[in-house]
């Protein structure tokens, strides 16, 4: 049986998924994890400047993690989104790029975007003077922007639609893993415990619920829109 291209692509998208959960916890996967925290870090700083405060600083580690340093603006609603900013924000990130992947054709546009952003990001990453993150960082955005001139629109194509999908799923992951099976650690859970009184449990339950939905939605879109 011979497939049409929506259903080729729909085999794709399919494939990706499953070779995510397959190598999940290999190699071939870091860079895109390590892209993630970019993402989550940025969502602070972002929801940082955008309530009134100024990013400081940005750290990625090599142990898939980091901080984003900033001034906090005087306000309960600033602090609060702030604090919820880095899951959900690096989530939905993560599902803009695997929905626009899906419905454009200007993928490459979108590598650029990204590329142009990391290195904007990395402005504040290169503040901490750590090489891992100021490689990682620099070198993502490089390579995005190589990839625009250098690149076929078929990769950009299937790379975003993969890094889409598992920014998706690394968050719901993570929260589990931080927010759930462990608490009390520094999280950002902990941080609206801390200012609202609900325990950080709870909070990581309801971001993982949060999250859980967004994914299913985007993936229920983005599988839709393939078969049309």
């Amino acid at each position: 049986m011979k497939l049409s291209g929506a259903q080729k692509q729909l085999l794709i998208l399919l494939v990706f998924l499953a070779t995510a959960v397959i190598l999940w916890n290999t190699i071939i996967l870091y860079p895109v994890k390590i892209f993630v925290v970019m993402l989550h870090e940025m969502s602070h700083g972002l929801m940082a400047e955008l309530f009134g405060g100024d990013i400081i600083e940005i750290q990625i580690d090599h142990r898939i993690g980091g901080y984003c340093k900033y001034t906090v603006p005087n306000s309960f609603i600033g602090r609060f989104m702030i604090a919820s900013a880095g899951y959900l924000g690096s989530l939905l990130w993560g599902a803009l790029i695997l929905i626009l992947a899906v419905k454009t054709d200007k993928d490459r546009y979108i590598s650029l975007g990204i590329g142009i952003a990391l290195l904007l990001l990395s402005w504040f990453v290169i503040k901490t003077g750590e090489p891992f993150g100021i490689i990682m960082t620099v070198g993502f955005g490089l390579f995005m922007l190589a990839s625009f001139k250098l690149l076929s629109d078929t990769f950009h194509d299937y790379f975003l639609k993969f890094i889409g999908m598992v920014s998706c799923i690394y968050v719901v992951i993570d929260i589990k893993g931080d927010l759930i099976d462990r608490t009390g650690i520094g999280s950002d859970a902990d941080s609206i415990a801390e200012m609202t009184g609900i325990p950080s449990l709870v909070v990581g339950i309801i971001w993982f619920f949060i999250a859980s939905l967004v994914i299913y939605y985007t993936l229920k879109y983005a599988f839709r829109s393939l078969k049309k």
